[in-house]
């Protein structure tokens, strides 16, 4: 058996005779090495024998909501039409419907409907994707962004974020099941 300098295993190739083509011949650890199955060489010389690897797929750590949001952000720049749910114009529940639909979620198509829905539950601290409730009348999203919101909002306007006020503010928000 053929050691490196530092007294560990070594591949060692070696010209096979006839063919002309290299041949390599690894040759095992001392059995010191191989007492500690936690010990890993990390050497040019030795390359340990790779551990078997499970993957395990996982949901994605973004909320249902954070999808929709995502989604309906492709949107930024269509044009507030009073009833449009899209593709191209949206009100604001019209923009929340199109984009959870896209995704697989069937919340109602107006805001009335939506906060009679099964799939919508009220909390306190609203997070990134939640539906942010202007009274009965209005939705738009949470963002990330403090005291601003994503949505389709009033005639000329845009889709786009939105920042509110004292006047003008949630009442109430939802997160989507």
């Amino acid at each position: 058996m053929r050691r490196n300098w530092l007294g560990r295993s070594a591949l060692v190739l070696l010209p096979a005779a006839a063919a002309g083509v290299l041949t390599a011949v690894a040759t095992q650890p001392s059995a010191a090495y191989q007492a500690s199955p936690a010990y890993h060489v990390s050497s040019a010389f030795y390359a340990a024998p790779a551990a078997p690897v499970t993957a395990q797929l996982t949901a994605s750590t973004e909320s249902i909501g954070g999808r929709i949001l995502d989604e309906a952000e492709t949107r930024t720049g269509d044009w507030y039409v009073y009833g449009g749910a899209g593709p191209s114009v949206f009100d604001c529940s019209g923009l929340v419907y199109w984009a959870s639909h896209k995704l697989g979620v069937n919340l109602p198509r107006t805001t009335y409907a939506m906060l009679s829905s099964s799939l919508l539950y009220q909390v306190s601290s609203p997070r990134r994707g939640d539906l942010a409730f202007y009274g009965t009348g209005h939705v738009e999203f949470v963002t990330t962004w403090s005291h601003m919101t994503f949505g389709a909002q009033n005639t000329g306007t845009r889709v786009g974020w939105h920042t509110w006020n004292a006047y003008w503010h949630p009442t109430m928000y939802f997160r989507i099941r």
